[in-house]
């Protein structure tokens, strides 16, 4: 009894130190897995939020700079005009336009002796482009087939942005030295008259009202006019941004989308009672601005290098759709309802130093560098 007594105090002995051990491993094996653990749940959130940013600034859309097209010659630029019928993008360069193949981007020709030219209107019904020339307070008046010049027309000083309304024949350009709009018939090529709008015209759209709406840079607010009477009908103070730029619009729900610079911000906006629905943020240095019908996406040209992007649920409800990354200066656009490809012009700049202390570096444009990016979906 004794033997088999101590025989069973060692086996119990040795069970319980073998358990002591194993319970002492397992305490320092739990920390070493809980650090493990730890780790891979930390690296994971992290990979997920870093793909989290990539996805959002590359949109669910899909979109992104699939190509460019190549200008040569050097000089400032602004607005890009598609001429869809004619699959033709008109593009302003310093003191010519520069008219490129919208499909394969070659340059087809050139519409020289237009200083400081800002933007391009054509009137297909007539046959009629119209290029505003901002330097010489002038529109000069083209033929789109041949590019040669019809004439040269007066206009009010510092004629900046402009565009072709069908329903009055009459072309229409927004003058910032003057501060108003010149009405211009687009089968003579003769001034009609004047709306006295009393800010600087940007953006422009037709309403389903038959009225123009124009963002007023310098008043902040939108002003609609009627492009036969020239008369102002309406005028909506924008009040929670300043310096509005790039105008679009949805015909279907009545919605203005108005981006301004001050406080970079897409305005949601009733186009019947001016009433302002919602704002988000957008990329800074907005000029420009176009709608897709069909997909309810809403762009938003920058000079920062975004594309921004949202998206229209219904007529007050939105989701940010993604940024593209674009290029710096590429703050105006074009949206091609064919082929729902987005044309921004840009360039790259360099930068000289100041020559006196106080004074800004000065930019140059980049020999070289000016072209068309085509933004598209992958």
């Amino acid at each position: 009894m004794k033997g088999r007594a101590t025989v069973g105090w060692r086996l119990s002995s040795l069970r319980s130190i073998h358990d002591g051990r194993l319970a002492a491993q397992t305490s320092k094996t739990k920390p070493k897995l809980r650090v493990k653990e730890q780790m891979m749940t930390s690296i994971t959130s992290v990979l997920v939020s870093f793909f989290s940013v990539v996805l959002l600034f590359q949109g669910s859309t899909h979109y992104k700079v699939e190509g460019r097209y190549a200008i040569p010659g050097e000089g400032g630029f602004d607005y890009i005009t598609l001429d869809n019928s004619a699959r033709r993008l008109y593009v302003s360069h310093a003191t010519q336009v520069d008219v490129l193949d919208a499909d394969s981007g070659k340059v087809v020709g050139t519409i020289p002796d237009t200083p400081g030219v800002h933007g391009v209107a054509i009137a297909s019904a007539f046959k009629h482009g119209f290029t505003s020339n901002g330097r010489e307070n002038k529109v000069s008046m083209f033929d789109p087939a041949t590019l040669r010049l019809i004439k040269k027309i007066d206009v009010g000083k510092g004629p900046d942005g402009i565009y072709y309304e069908p329903a009055s024949k009459r072309v229409f350009t927004n003058n910032h030295g003057s501060h108003d709009i010149t009405a211009i018939d687009a089968a003579t090529g003769e001034v009609v008259g004047t709306v006295k709008m009393g800010g600087d015209g940007e953006q422009a759209i037709i309403g389903a009202d038959g009225l123009i709406y124009v963002n007023s840079e310098d008043t902040a607010e939108v002003v609609a006019f009627d492009p036969k009477s020239l008369e102002v009908k309406k005028r909506f103070p924008i009040g929670v941004a300043k310096v509005p730029t790039g105008l679009a619009y949805d015909a279907k729900t009545r919605r203005l989308f108005i981006g301004c610079r001050n406080e970079p911000k897409m305005i949601v906006m009733d186009a019947v009672t001016g009433k302002v629905i919602n704002s988000f943020p957008i990329g800074a240095g907005v000029d420009y601005a176009g709608f897709d019908s069909g997909a309810g996406l809403i762009f938003f040209s920058c000079g920062d290098g975004t594309l921004s992007i949202y998206r229209e649920k219904s007529a007050d409800s939105y989701e940010d759709a993604g940024a593209v990354k674009t290029q710096p200066s590429a703050k105006t656009m074009a949206f091609d309802p064919k082929t729902k490809k987005i044309f921004l012009p840009a360039a790259e700049y360099l930068e000289t130093p100041a020559s006196e202390p106080g004074r800004r570096p000065q930019r140059t444009l980049k020999p070289g560098s000016f072209a068309v990016l085509v933004v598209g979906k992958s």
